[in-house]
């Protein structure tokens, strides 16, 4: 399968130069796309190093200022006189606690750079990890798993016409401002050789710019120039291909840019059923009612190809 019916792609790159490069590189796009728990590890990671790291930097200074050894000297850093103190004066001034008895004198003019470095790197820190976790949290993948398809698409007639046609709907209560449906052919060929060819074959679709406030049925008329206009019932059973279908729309509570996509093999297409009719018109509002968003039911369609039924 090439495209999941989650919408995942079912593929798996291997050999790609500097992966672990590409990785580094565009670090913030990583971040938001790794499982929350290695994000949480990391974040807390960074704080717990840099506090350590800067920690081990006050103990330096207090050594060899001599703060440790003899307590009567005049300190670069007040109450700091063991590496815990140390660790827990970087940790204060980091977090901004500042309970009082611990702070900077006005004796080193290279702590008191240090403890400025560290203010700005914090504040960088706090940035970074705000905006991850922003980011993954308003994440398009997430909105898109509100946004789904029907379980199998389905062949029949309108208008006198042979038509495909799969369901799109919006499971949240805050719709899409626009959204536009897209339809390929999926074919992927093995040659003797072991080279694979894959090829892709645009459906046309019928209205495929909707504002999806009720659930939508997506139509592609089959006629001259469709890919499947010559397919017969019996040659759709046989036929070994992926109609991968895709929604692309704006969230109208975010204004982000959302795509949702799923696919459908030829055992997913059915032949002669239609989608039950799940919206009615009450008194006050219109009702749509989702137990029936995957549900078809049969309907008479000849079993030859667009180009014989014509």
């Amino acid at each position: 399968r090439y495209v999941r019916k989650e919408g995942s792609s079912n593929i798996m790159l291997r050999h790609v130069p500097e992966e672990r490069l590409l990785f580094v590189t565009d670090i913030f796009t990583t971040l938001v796309e790794i499982r929350w728990r290695v994000m949480f590890l990391i974040f807390a990671l960074s704080y717990i190093l840099s506090w350590l790291f800067f920690g081990i930097l006050f103990w330096v200074i207090a050594l060899a200022n001599g703060d440790i050894k003899d307590p009567n000297t005049e300190p670069c850093v007040f109450e700091v006189r063991s590496f815990t103190a140390a660790f827990l004066f970087s940790l204060e001034t980091q977090t901004t606690i500042g309970y009082g008895f611990r702070g900077m004198s006005e004796n080193c003019m290279h702590a008191i750079i240090i403890v400025t470095i560290q203010d700005v790197m914090s504040c960088f820190i706090d940035t970074f990890v705000i905006g991850i976790a922003v980011a993954k949290m308003a994440s398009a993948r997430k909105r898109a798993q509100t946004v789904g398809f029907s379980n199998r698409a389905v062949i029949n007639l309108r208008n006198g016409y042979i038509y495909l046609s799969w369901r799109v709907g919006d499971f949240r209560r805050y719709h899409l401002v626009e959204g536009t449906a897209t339809a390929q052919i999926v074919r992927s060929t093995m040659h003797a050789t072991g080279r694979v060819d894959v090829t892709y074959e645009d459906l046309v679709i019928q209205q495929k710019d909707i504002i999806l406030a009720t659930p939508t049925t997506i139509y592609h008329k089959i006629e001259p120039g469709s890919p499947l206009y010559t397919m017969t019932y019996a040659d759709l059973q046989r036929a070994d291909f992926e109609l991968v279908v895709s929604f692309t729309y704006t969230d109208d509570s975010t204004g982000i840019l959302h795509q949702t996509r799923t696919s459908y093999t030829p055992k997913e297409i059915l032949w002669g059923q239609l989608f039950q009719e799940m919206i009615r018109v009450g008194r006050k509002s219109y009702r749509v009612d989702y137990n029936l968003f995957h549900r078809t039911e049969k309907i008479h369609v000849p079993l030859v190809s667009a180009k014989e039924f014509e």
